[in-house]
């Protein structure tokens, strides 16, 4: 029901309104709930009309007074008998309210003189909220309430509660969901036979969501399983599908440079010169990816493999290839660490072979810059490695044919989409040395996306539909198990004196901290406390700290000293988490193992087990745990297989955060859960091609309907 509200504090409250205007374009000024509707996206009627109910309110009966319970929430209706304001301890307008059945109070600690004229003596008021206990008898402390005659009839439907701000009441979106519902294209637009049996259309689906029936109970409404829910389900999986496959269809349409290895060429030099064997699983990719940088259209590839699997020295055979066709490469990592084991991987396999490297990040500034960007520039520089630093505007390519992403789950779409683009860029720039020539302009590169992180089955068919995915599924020889344990932080002690045995043995350790400062509000170890205890602790051993807010040249001082083996232990956070190669590494301690991700706890547990020696990973927790650190803690100790890992992780987080940055922007996801709608999924697979080659037009119409702006995320 429409209803009035005591505000909650003493700020002005929203003003009344008749009922929302019809939104406007974007370039005209909005004011009040219509902006802030505006800020939740809800500007075209179909965006109102696809803003479901988070819970449903029941106003379609009234209960007797005189039948109210303690902590029950009920509506009732009586004639006002008393209204007066109280200032004894604090100032607040109580109303005593009747029906034939008794009497109950309410009470408004905030409240306004409009309130006072709906609650006046002889009118009669229907009002709703929690009932207690109070010295008077029970009461209604902050109700909604309207006033109403005695024929006032009572609503049909359950009252719908939606996701809204505090600048925008729940009247207003009420009026304007139910204004937008009306007019929306709600039309069928699905053949038939393509919607799953027993599902309803979807202007019906919609209309119940919102205006659900009164005997409809709302927990079938709101555990989203009711066959209206599955009907919003299947068609925002049907629309991430179609628009999957629209991307891949229309980077069939594009041109990119044609990459060929030849014979004793580049590609072919390098993997001679490799101080080791290929695994067949690295042959295997390579392969999948040399027969897709030699074909015309864009590679649009992602290459998974477990932690420690060797997709860098695949990465730098691809990179060989694309060189040795006379075009040029960049590899973009997200953290600086990151990128430069890559930088200093790759120098030391491609330099040799008369290949110039330009290393491009955010702590590279002034003349060696501006040295580096201008390589970039002329095509000298055939390989460009670094971070987010490599697509800044001023860094323009003479020829990318191939572009690399690690960790790609880690970038925003933006940045990928930026990277994508930097081909031809600069296509009008007569100024740029070596620019492309007119065969080459228009052209995309192609682009390889690796992740340690492997892709569960059902993430790979929603999120990744439109990728072909290359899988290194082995480990190179010589990798020893890592035997992992779980120790409460009462082991402390115990822990530092494995370590001290360790050092002796001229082996080096990680010590994994979540924090760099203390925490007012975390009660969690730090790495800055951390590393001067276990210095203390450690006499004679070179203790190092590693952290994001030391400064670049810092973070690389530490680093060469533990990679060159003159310090046995490091202190760090997680900037550690990726990229980190040291094989004589042989124990790692994760400190607060329950506050960290499952990904990342095996991201961390992978920096050690690179050599011959036998390594142990140490999970020191903090109790008591909940049930979500104590399934990380068990599926560490049970397994070491990525993939088995990843599915265990996406049980327990859910496919948004598992997800990370892909969802830069928009969820990609609004209605459908992908740990339970896995059938929806697999019917929505089946109907979208049909859809595609039958119903062109139909398919278009359809993600334009659900996708709208947010088809483009789908395409990075």
């Amino acid at each position: 029901m429409p209803t009035a509200r005591a505000p909650a504090d003493d700020r002005k409250a929203p003003p009344e309104t008749p009922g929302p205007a019809p939104l406007r374009a974007a370039a005209v000024k909005l004011s009040g709930p219509a902006r802030a509707m505006h800020k939740l996206g809800l500007r075209r009627d179909i965006d109102l009309a696809l803003h479901l109910p988070m819970r449903y309110v029941d106003e379609t009966r009234l209960r007797p007074i005189a039948n109210l319970r303690d902590g029950d929430t009920a509506q009732v209706q009586g004639v006002v008998q008393e209204c007066r304001i109280e200032t004894r301890s604090r100032r607040q307008l109580v109303v005593r309210l009747a029906d034939d059945s008794g009497e109950l109070l309410l009470r408004l600690l905030h409240f306004y003189p409009s309130h006072q004229k709906t609650l006046a003596v002889g009118q009669t008021v229907r009002a709703r909220g929690e009932v207690r206990g109070g010295f008077l008898g029970r009461e209604m402390v902050h109700p909604e309430f309207r006033a109403v005659t005695a024929e006032t009839p009572l609503p049909q439907a359950l009252t719908p509660v939606y996701p809204s701000s505090a600048q925008l009441p729940q009247t207003y979106l009420r009026k304007a969901v139910a204004s937008a519902l009306a007019r929306a294209p709600l039309h069928e637009l699905l053949p038939p036979g393509t919607v799953p049996p027993g599902l309803p259309p979807l202007r019906d689906a919609l209309q119940l969501l919102h205006q659900p029936p009164r005997d409809l109970d709302p927990e079938t409404l709101e555990d989203h399983h009711h066959p209206a829910w599955q009907r919003l389900k299947f068609d925002e999986l049907l629309a991430q599908q179609l628009s999957q496959a629209q991307a891949q269809a229309a980077r069939a349409t594009l041109s990119a440079p044609v990459l060929r290895a030849v014979p004793r060429g580049l590609a072919a030099r390098l993997r001679a010169a490799l101080p080791f064997q290929l695994t067949a699983a690295q042959q295997r990719v390579v392969a999948e990816i040399t027969a897709d940088i030699g074909r015309a259209q864009p590679m649009h590839r992602l290459l998974q493999g477990d932690v420690g699997s060797g997709k860098t020295v695949v990465a730098a055979l691809a990179a060989a290839v694309t060189m040795g066709a006379g075009w040029q490469c960049a590899l973009m990592a997200p953290t600086e660490i990151l990128a430069e084991q890559h930088f200093r991987k790759l120098v030391g396999w491609l330099e040799p072979l008369g290949i110039t490297t330009a290393w491009l990040t955010g702590s590279r500034k002034g003349r060696a810059r501006q040295a580096m960007v201008a390589q970039v520039a002329s095509g000298e520089a055939k390989l460009v490695v670094g971070t987010h630093a490599v697509i800044q505007d001023d860094v323009v390519f003479a020829r990318l044919g191939l572009a690399i992403v690690d960790e790609q789950h880690r970038f925003g779409v933006a940045q990928r989409l930026a990277l994508r683009a930097k081909l031809g860029a600069h296509a009008d720039d007569g100024a740029i040395p070596d620019a492309p020539s007119n065969e080459d302009r228009g052209l995309e590169p192609h682009l390889l996306m690796m992740s340690a992180t492997p892709i569960p089955r059902t993430l790979a068919m929603s999120y990744y539909a439109d990728l072909d995915v290359s899988t290194i599924d082995e480990l190179p020889p010589g990798r020893t198990p890592i035997v992992t344990k779980v120790f409460a932080d009462g082991k402390r002690d115990a822990v530092i004196a494995r370590i001290r045995g360790e050092v002796l043995l001229g082996r080096q350790v990680y010590w994994v901290c979540p924090l760099v400062e203390e925490s007012e509000h975390i009660d969690l170890q730090n790495a800055t406390a951390t590393h001067a205890e276990l210095s203390a602790a450690l006499p004679g051993t070179v203790v190092g700290l590693l952290h994001g807010r030391m400064k670049s040249a810092e973070k690389a001082a530490v680093m060469a000293l533990f990679t060159a083996g003159e310090m046995k232990l490091l202190v760090a956070t997680t900037v550690i988490e990726v990229g980190v190669d040291v094989p004589n590494a042989s124990l790692m301690v994760i400190e607060h193992a329950e506050r960290f991700g499952l990904a990342q706890l095996h991201q961390l547990r992978g920096r050690v087990g690179r050599g011959a020696v036998a390594s142990v990973c140490v999970l020191l927790y903090s109790g008591p745990l909940s049930a979500t650190g104590k399934a990380r803690l068990k599926a560490m100790v049970e397994t070491h297989d990525g993939f088995e890992i990843a599915r265990r992780d996406l049980d327990i987080r859910g496919p948004g955060e598992f997800m990370g940055a892909r969802q830069s922007g928009d969820a990609l996801l609004r209605f459908a859960d992908l740990a339970e709608d896995s059938a929806l999924l697999q019917q929505a697979r089946a109907v979208a091609p049909r859809l595609l080659r039958e119903h062109p037009a139909v398919a278009a119409a359809h993600v334009q309907r659900w996708l709208a702006s947010r088809a483009e995320f789908l395409k990075a």
